[in-house]
């Protein structure tokens, strides 16, 4: 899948690349796949470079950030030390990633893992697992862990117990062991060890870390089995999913990344696993996405719903609902993992990929106003309710007073769903998702889910909204609804109004996808907007709205386009089928944080539209 052929070929051999290629210590961000554990996620290059770990939480400070400052931010490396070719894929139904490197001399797999525990046994908090089997002839190998605890701000120290090499700082700890690996070397701040393997032999390297209680050494058969267990936990899990439309492959690589985003104590979903991956190299616009936006929720329910994943749909919902609570009636833009709702921004002293600072922890949007969260919201509880044939009495009133503040708060400018840093205006799509929010309230309170006394209130509130778009909204100009009233500017964000079921002119909504298409539109690469934002620099075309236009395509009977850009959006993917936020059009490079959330929702909901667009179109 994708465009790539999944190898790693440079250097002077057309066969065999160099080793270590990176530029200035960096590699493209397509070379990179992701492995999890429900808590967190880490970064692993095609070269065999885990380059991002965050522990012990997916929002955590990381213990590898050699992605965002190649000198001082750590890995934990693991390649042949002669040429090789690199050649990857998960193995099928499973976050469990195989790097098969194939040297002049011989050929072995490495597999790569964050292990799932039983709960029932003594294991460790978290543990990476990295498996080396030779399968043909003799290969050297060289390894080395440069743990940055914290972001690498904390003094580390390495000492050894029970043999074994342990990183320590303050409460967090990580060790170091190794099976028919070589002896591990101790060298300044970092672990070392070179290996040779052969066919028929198989070595281990396992990092457990602990945080505030005892760290676990494991043994090689617990490791072993813990791996073996891990995949088959995989596939179960992905076996009982539900999907038999168009792009399967893309469709449940895309759910697989969304349950890898699922933080398993709450039921919260990450926009991504990485922060201040720059959206344009050497730029500043570089944020931290390891938190859970409103903004994804519709598109995060609806997909656990389609695709048979309703323990997933109903812890996911309730989390929304807590951590909703503790800001109620106002919505916060995002909320952490945990549900609490503080996320200072602040900046480390690293210099960011390829020297694209400043790279950010934290992100300053969570105060901003953003009125489109209340459609998203009201929405997904609107999903909820019909996929569980109710609502709790607590839910359901909450969700009439946030009907009442959208009355209310309607009328005001925001920063929108794009979160510009320049002065609130007046966005469209923030006012069709205001419609949105209390159109399915209306819904949810004629059906008698949630209380009626405002009901005449919400439909008035609703048809101003209507008045408000179609007037000051919408350029004859353009032909399209425009990017924020009285404007000229486009805004893709739009096409979600029609996704959503916006109850505007249908015309002038069909009108506005064409008018998208073209003038946002290039190749498969849609924009989101034109028009300043209070940032400098530019950005990549964003994915997340590429995978809108096809489903609006679809939605509105032009489905050979819509299947047309489809096909061209999963060949976007890199070998192993992730997407990243955004991807630069004239060089095919990957910008900002990967995988993103969002982009993999988008996919999963325009291949459902499209499949059911194709089979209506056979009945």
């Amino acid at each position: 899948m994708g465009s790539s052929n999944g190898r790693a070929e440079t250097g002077t051999d057309p066969d065999l690349s160099a080793r270590g290629v990176r530029l200035a210590g960096y590699v493209p961000l397509r070379e990179y796949a992701v492995i999890g554990d429900g808590r967190t996620a880490a970064l692993v290059a095609r070269d065999g470079a885990i380059d991002w770990l965050g522990l012990p939480d997916l929002d955590s400070p990381a213990v590898f950030g050699a992605v965002l400052d190649a000198v001082r931010g750590g890995r934990f490396a693991l390649a042949p030390s002669v040429p090789y070719r690199a050649e990857r894929r998960y193995v099928p139904g499973t976050n469990v990633l195989e790097t098969t490197f194939v040297t002049a001399g011989g050929t072995v797999r490495v597999t790569d893992a964050l292990t799932l525990h039983d709960d029932t046994t003594l294991t460790p908090m978290r543990e990476l697992l990295r498996r080396v089997d030779g399968l043909s002839g003799s290969v050297p190998l060289a390894w080395s862990v440069q743990p940055r605890i914290g972001y690498g701000i904390r003094p580390t120290r390495l000492a050894r117990r029970d043999g074994f090499p342990v990183a320590t700082a303050g409460r967090d700890a990580l060790a170091v062991c190794a099976w028919e690996a070589g002896e591990p070397v101790c060298d300044g701040d970092s672990v070392r060890g070179r290996f040779e393997l052969v066919g028929g032999r198989r070595a281990l390297l396992a990092m457990p870390f602990a945080h505030q209680e005892p760290l676990v050494l494991p043994t090689r058969s617990e490791g072993e089995a813990r791996l073996d267990a891990t995949r088959t936990a995989w596939q179960s899990w992905a076996h009982d999913r539900l999907y038999t439309g168009r792009w399967h492959q893309a469709v449940m690589r895309s759910l697989l990344v969304l349950k890898l985003l699922v933080y398993a104590p709450s039921g919260a979903v990450a926009a991504a696993v990485t922060t201040s991956l720059p959206e344009e190299i050497g730029g500043e616009r570089n944020w931290d996405y390891r938190f859970s936006w409103v903004r994804d929720s519709a598109f995060t329910l609806a997909a656990f719903l389609r695709l048979g994943c309703p323990a997933e749909a109903h812890a996911y919902f309730w989390w929304l609902m807590h951590a909703s609570q503790l800001t109620h009636p106002a919505l916060n833009v995002l909320y952490r993992l945990d549900g609490s709702h503080r996320t200072p921004e602040k900046t480390l002293p690293w210099e960011g990929y390829r020297g694209s600072g400043p790279v950010r922890v934290g992100n300053a949007a969570v105060g901003q106003v953003q009125l489109d969260t209340y459609g998203e919201l009201m929405q997904t509880a609107w999903l909820y309710a019909q996929a569980m044939g109710g609502l709790d009495a607590d839910v359901a009133r909450r969700l009439a007073e946030l009907a009442d503040l959208v009355c209310a708060a309607w009328q005001q400018p925001d920063a929108g769903i794009w979160e510009v840093r320049s002065a609130p205006r007046h966005f469209t799509q923030s006012k069709m998702m205001c419609w949105v929010a209390l159109d399915r309230a209306s819904d949810l309170a004629e059906r008698g889910l949630i209380p009626d006394r405002h009901l005449p209130r919400w439909h008035s509130a609703r048809d101003a909204i209507t008045a408000f778009i179609d007037t000051r909204c919408f350029s004859p100009r353009r032909n399209s609804y425009v990017r924020a009233a009285d404007g000229d500017d486009l805004d893709a964000a739009v096409l979600l109004g029609h996704l959503y079921g916006y109850g505007g002119d249908h015309h002038r909504m069909r009108a506005t996808i064409t008018t998208l298409a073209r003038q946002l539109g290039h190749g498969p690469y849609v924009d989101r907007y034109s028009g300043e934002d209070g940032l400098a620099g530019g950005e990549g075309a964003f994915l997340a709205c590429s995978f809108w236009l096809a489903e609006a395509l679809a939605r509105t009977g032009h489905l050979p386009q819509a299947i047309e850009l489809m096909d061209d959006l999963i060949d976007l993917a890199n070998d192993v089928g992730l997407y990243s936020e955004e991807i630069d059009p004239a060089t095919g490079d990957f910008l900002g944080n990967l995988p993103q959330g969002l982009s993999h929702l988008a996919l999963i909901s325009a291949a459902c539209a499209i499949t059911a667009a194709s089979r209506d179109a056979t009945r």
